[in-house]
């Protein structure tokens, strides 16, 4: 026999061997009945047709049939990997509540893994409750004085709310709403830093975990720094902003004043204008009145004397600067 031909069947015998046993998995159903799960050869095959591994539903038939939850399907199982879940960690989650005597059902824990939520985690935090450590939230008291608290936040997992209920950032937010609420009704910092207790107790008395996935057990102030006076700060930008409004509208009313003396002196020196361009005209009219015969030369000379005398007065009643320097002296 040629030797080529030997190799081409001895490889071809492999190929064979390899698609049958990886279609018909052989050995994985020597193990399941070794477990005591039933399930056949065909259905084996039949998962591969469906395109669902047969080692995770083998695997997770035999775990849970070992922990004793034989009510857990095969075909449950399928539906659920063919819904784009997780069955290994549904299988473990069911497993772990049974040994903690938690009522989880496999529709629930199922809900709970295509939710995107880990429900082997969930039955771990509610057997073993979770710490949350919140970030500093600052709150200010009536005095004025702000407060640096640090609270630390014990929980346990919700089974019947992890469907639709919220997750640990609404926790967060509802306890730092409950600690803003808690010092800001304190009258003085020094208050709050006496009794730290008393806002656990009344952040607890509010019911913060209505409709979120977790319980919350206790709620223990870590730790309060004080912080800034914010009180004198905001009295203070009040005072600054008090200081601009007044400083603006002084500048307005010395902008309008100074518009207001320009538009007097144009005015005035319209006036003076006018007035010398009146005098201007006043020979002007002389000369046509002595033309015209309306006026003599007596009467001119008449008028001269009484401008003279006019002058005179006016020189006597205003004081002359030489007479006003003599008086200071």
């Amino acid at each position: 026999m040629d030797p080529i031909f030997v190799v081409v069947l001895v490889i071809g015998a492999i190929i064979l061997l390899s698609i049958f046993f990886y279609y018909v998995p052989f050995l994985l159903w020597i193990q399941a009945k070794a477990a005591g799960v039933n399930i056949s050869l065909v259905q084996l095959f039949l998962m591969r047709l469906r395109k669902v591994p047969p080692p995770i539903i083998a695997n997770a038939m035999i775990n849970a049939h070992k922990a004793g939850l034989k009510s857990i399907t095969r075909n449950e199982l399928e539906a659920h990997y063919l819904a784009g879940g997780n069955v290994m960690r549904v299988v473990n989650a069911l497993i772990s509540a049974a040994k903690a005597n938690m009522e989880l059902s496999f529709q629930m824990a199922t809900a709970i893994d295509l939710a995107g939520r880990d429900v082997l985690q969930a039955v771990q935090m509610s057997v073993n409750p979770k710490v949350i450590d919140t970030p500093a939230i600052a709150a200010v008291a009536k005095n004025g004085i702000q407060l640096l608290v640090r609270a630390r936040i014990t929980v346990r997992a919700n089974i019947k709310q992890l469907v639709g209920g919220a997750g640990e950032e609404t926790v967060i937010a509802r306890v730092g709403e409950g600690i803003i609420t808690s010092i800001g009704m304190a009258e003085t910092h020094k208050e709050v830093l006496e009794f730290p207790d008393n806002i656990s107790k009344v952040v607890l008395k509010k019911g913060l975990d209505a409709g979120t996935a977790y319980e919350i057990l206790s709620i223990d102030i870590a730790d309060i720094d004080i912080g800034k006076n914010i009180g004198a700060v905001l009295q203070m930008d009040q005072a600054q902003a008090d200081k601009n409004i007044a400083q603006a509208k002084a500048e307005e009313r010395r902008a309008m004043a100074v518009a207001l003396e320009q538009e007097m002196k144009a005015k005035a020196q319209e006036a003076r204008a006018k007035v010398i361009e009146a005098e201007a005209e006043v020979p002007k009219a002389m000369a046509e009145a002595f033309r015209s015969g309306n006026l003599g030369i007596m009467d001119y000379y008449k008028m001269k004397n009484i401008q003279a005398d006019t002058d005179m007065r006016d020189s006597i009643a205003k004081p002359t600067i030489s007479s006003s320097k003599s008086q200071k002296d």
